[in-house]
């Protein structure tokens, strides 16, 4: 059975508090597993968590401040100690490559992972394509080169199973069906000769998730997060101090909701809080006045689901 849920690891900005640890995300999508800005002690968390090494496919860093970053080389040295036998794919801004490389090689280990590099350049760029759907990039408003990332999964149908028992299609011929789009009918008394998966079937759109980090108000926080099912942003500062936001190059929270409102998420994952403030619950009321949809207010460990599909 597919899942498809953030595992949340880490939720603080800057350094990690008593309550927080630094960045790090793992959005499990069927049999990817995207582990996002891994920060300090993201290694740990993962054990807290329940999640192995072996689960991770991809790494995507969104920028090299330290809290997005530091948690690589325990990430990178335990994928060889446990031998995960798939490879591993790194995506991160290719300006920090001389980072990425420092970062991999931090101490002395015997690497046997395959880690393969995969630098991110460009305004918007496709970084990755599978059977997972299409991973995008693009490029934030930071003091640093920072991306945003966004998972699309491409469209598909939903089989009808009235229409098909109508047109006396079961078993293996609804797979073969899916595979070539058409089949010959049944060949009964009032079958068609010929049906169509559109005669049976009804479109269904493809999932999407974005992950935004740590940008100040752009056109590319809006691209990432148009129509997407889950977003996770960052909302570093509270409305009152808008101005520390932009001058540090962050978003507040009224902002990031603003942005679910206007591009239509269904579900809202508020992350990466500034230390200055104690009480969490006031992002999610924040929030609130700009976005009426489902909000979380994240907290390490915290396991959220990908709402279902339409």
């Amino acid at each position: 059975m597919s899942v498809r849920e953030l595992v949340v690891l880490g939720t603080g900005s800057q350094v990690p508090s008593r309550y927080r640890n630094h960045n790090g995300y793992l959005l499990r999508w069927d049999r990817e597993g995207l582990l996002f800005d891994p920060g300090e002690g993201t290694q740990r968390q993962m054990l807290f968590a329940g999640v192995s090494t072996s689960a991770v496919t991809r790494i995507c860093v969104s920028h090299f401040h330290g809290d997005h970053c530091l948690g690589v080389p325990g990430v990178v040295q335990r994928l060889s100690l446990d031998r995960v036998p798939h490879p591993v794919h790194a995506h991160y801004p290719a300006s920090g490559r001389e980072y990425f490389a420092r970062l991999r090689r931090a101490s002395a280990f015997h690497e046997t992972a395959d880690l393969r590099e995969e630098p991110v350049s460009g305004a918007e760029t496709v970084v990755a394509v599978g059977d997972f759907g299409r991973l995008e990039a693009r490029r934030l408003d930071h003091p640093v080169e920072a991306y945003g990332y966004r998972l699309v999964e491409p469209d598909g149908r939903r089989m009808l199973p009235d229409r098909l028992a109508a047109a006396g299609i079961s078993g293996p011929r609804i797979g073969e069906l899916q595979r070539q789009g058409w089949i010959a009918g049944a060949g009964s008394v009032g079958a068609a000769d010929r049906v169509d998966i559109a005669d049976v079937s009804e479109p269904r759109p493809g999932q999407r998730f974005a992950f935004v980090m740590d940008t100040r108000l752009c056109d590319a926080v809006y691209a990432l997060a148009e129509g997407v099912d889950l977003l996770v942003i960052e909302s570093t500062f509270l409305h009152a101090d808008s101005g520390l936001a932009r001058e540090y190059g962050h978003l507040t929270a009224k902002q990031a909701a603003r942005v679910a409102a206007e591009s239509g998420v269904r579900r809202l994952v508020l992350t990466h809080f500034s230390q200055r403030y104690t009480d969490p619950t006031a992002f999610g009321a924040e929030a609130a006045e700009e976005f009426s949809g489902d909000i979380v207010v994240a907290s390490d460990l915290d396991r959220i689901p990908v709402p279902p599909r339409r």
